[in-house]
């Protein structure tokens, strides 16, 4: 059985008098693509963020690299190897695509943000921002303002800024939200190519990028985990039919 990278049970989040998230339990395993879809309002990015430390989760327990990590706030998380990509991008829009990688390295590197001009020419940091720009298609952008790329490069930017902190397993929220067709298609080949190096947790609407992308599928609705599984049980499961997938199914 191949290793777990992340591992939580029965994480639970109220807001006001409703569960975010109601006793949700999952793992995704080194090198493996774990997807989590649901309708809106299922808990998805609640989730995510109690992952990454953002929000406080009230019960349960997440372990990461068997490591005990359910206490610990997001930073240290990060320098453990956990990286998070979020549904509304976060990155510098009046610096060139190359610094906003090398920043990442830096930042990762436990070096001042203040220093951000000479990071953009050190090689040793530029080095590793050059290489991260190339797995994720943007190596003919470096020079780029961020704001002048599409709404798809820059989503691949902030992918390629988490891959800059060298992360075990990437959080990603949503990755094609806002995407056509063929920007979507080019960020699934992108993904792909992580497949088998890096533990992905994927929140994702687009179910033909799911499809696609996953080893399996765990499904919320209401908080809640109603099926998890392959691709091909997740499409045959009646219940995640009814409550999410429908036609998309057919």
């Amino acid at each position: 059985m191949a290793d777990i990278v992340l591992e939580c049970v029965g994480l639970t989040k109220h807001f006001g008098g409703i569960a975010a998230t109601d006793a949700v339990s999952l793992d995704v395993k080194a090198g493996e693509i774990h997807a989590v879809i649901g309708p809106n309002g299922a808990g998805k990015t609640t989730l995510i963020s109690q992952l990454s430390g953002e929000t406080v989760s009230e019960e349960g327990r997440i372990r990461f690299l068997g490591q005990d990590i359910t206490r610990l706030p997001a930073h240290r998380r990060s320098v453990l190897g956990l990286a998070r990509s979020f549904q509304i991008t976060s990155i510098f829009l009046d610096m060139p695509v190359i610094a906003n990688v090398a920043l990442a390295v830096q930042a990762h590197r436990g070096h001042s943000f203040r220093f951000w001009r000479p990071a953009a020419s050190d090689p040793e940091l530029t080095v590793p921002a050059e290489a991260v720009l190339a797995a994720t298609g943007l190596a003919g952008r470096r020079g780029t303002p961020a704001r002048a790329l599409s709404h798809g490069e820059q989503r691949q930017l902030e992918i390629a800024m988490a891959l800059a902190t060298e992360p075990t397993l990437l959080l990603l929220d949503e990755p094609m939200a806002g995407m056509g067709p063929e920007e979507s298609g080019r960020m699934v080949e992108t993904l792909k190519k992580f497949k088998g190096d890096k533990a992905i947790l994927l929140i994702e609407h687009d179910m033909d990028a799911v499809f696609a992308l996953a080893d399996r599928i765990t499904v919320l609705v209401y908080g809640r985990v109603i099926a998890s599984g392959s691709v091909e049980e997740i499409r045959a499961n009646e219940d995640v039919k009814r409550a999410y997938l429908g036609e998309e199914t057919a």
